[in-house]
């Protein structure tokens, strides 16, 4: 496989060592197995260029400040890798919960963030931004819609600020499973009303498939009821729809695949299917589709991230454990550069 161009960069994500895992489930896999697995991938001479990595545990410790940060550095930088979005662990308060529970998801960003401008300064971390979600589940937002959104706004304004501070720009994922965030309508709205200029939007290629089939949303609803997926022109449209109301906002990007079911393992809420790069069931032609993202409507690269990230969460062990896979899913970002990136 020909490289084209060198830009943006490719990177893996080291979180789905232990998204899903734990002990309801299979048993985590530790960040140096991740390490290692990412910087063995190739093909035809291409590898991997950095990872996104998530600041929780058991992988990394949130609370071991700028030393922690050093020897994290140090991990990646002796498999030749670089660093890029962090991940911030936010998920003990949730923005829609007591004065403490928001007070807890801003001490989580602004930890991140010094770990962030630490790694950074280190010149490890040449990218990347750090991603947060409303940490509320879907039900308990809907408990009280107006007056969830306004505490989620709040929250996240206040997070932006520490992150000012430190220089970082914070990325909410869409994701069907967080309150505020459920869908492509109220994730504009909420976008809209934190009106803060280093805040945006992640978009993953997984997640945001769900937004059209209207799972815990159906007035948001873009594809038809009983869609037929090999109607690709449907699809497209619905995609279209999508990313013109969120590219505006999409300062980070996951490469992922989606077989257009729902489910929840370990402690992770329902949420969108992530398949292999190359699962005969997935939805998406991953290259083509990663377009609606990474071009603005006039068909234009938007340049608008200098790395990519490749969110694969929730397969077995088994799967995640063999090189293979690795060098499947980056074959796929390989074809995502080529058809999208530039030198």
């Amino acid at each position: 496989m020909t490289q084209i161009h060198n830009y943006p960069k490719l990177h893996n994500a080291t979180w789905p060592g232990i998204v899903g895992k734990g002990p309801d489930s299979e048993p985590v896999i530790s960040l140096d197995q991740m390490l290692e697995m990412t910087a063995a991938a190739e093909v035809d001479g291409v590898k991997f260029d950095g990872v996104d990595v998530g600041l929780f545990d058991p992988h990394f410790d949130i609370n071991s400040g700028k030393e922690g940060a050093k020897r994290l550095a140090e991990k990646v930088a002796a498999h030749g890798l670089e660093i890029g979005s962090l991940v911030a662990p936010i998920w003990g308060g949730p923005a829609i919960g007591s004065k403490a529970d928001q007070d807890t998801f801003v001490d989580m960003v602004k930890k991140s963030c010094e770990i962030g401008q630490t790694l950074r300064e280190m010149g490890i971390r040449p990218n990347g931004i750090v991603r947060i979600d409303s940490a509320s589940g879907v039900s308990d937002w809907a408990k009280d819609p107006v007056g969830n959104s306004k505490k989620i706004v709040e929250t996240f304004q206040r997070a932006c600020d520490v992150a000012a501070d430190y220089g970082e720009r914070l990325a909410a994922e869409g994701e069907i499973c967080w309150g505020g965030m459920h869908s492509w309508r109220q994730m504009v709205a909420t976008l809209e009303a934190v009106d803060r200029k280093n805040i945006g939007f992640q978009a993953d290629m997984s997640h945001t498939l769900l937004y059209t089939m209207g799972y815990n949303s159906p007035e948001d609803r873009i594809l038809p009821e009983g869609y037929d997926w090999s109607d690709r022109e449907v699809l497209k449209d619905a995609l279209r729809q999508i990313t013109a109301a969120l590219r505006p906002w999409t300062i980070d990007f996951h490469v992922a695949q989606n077989d257009g079911t729902v489910h929840g393992t370990g402690s992770h809420d329902k949420t969108g299917r992530h398949c292999q790069a190359t699962d005969p069931n997935g939805k998406l032609v991953v290259a083509e589709d990663a377009g609606f993202w990474l071009r603005d409507e006039k068909g234009e690269l938007t340049k608008a991230f200098k790395h990519i990230c490749w969110d694969g969460c929730m397969f077995s062990n088994e799967v995640m454990l063999q090189q293979k896979t690795w060098n499947d899913i980056l074959a796929t970002m390989i074809k995502v550069r080529n058809a999208h990136g530039w030198s």
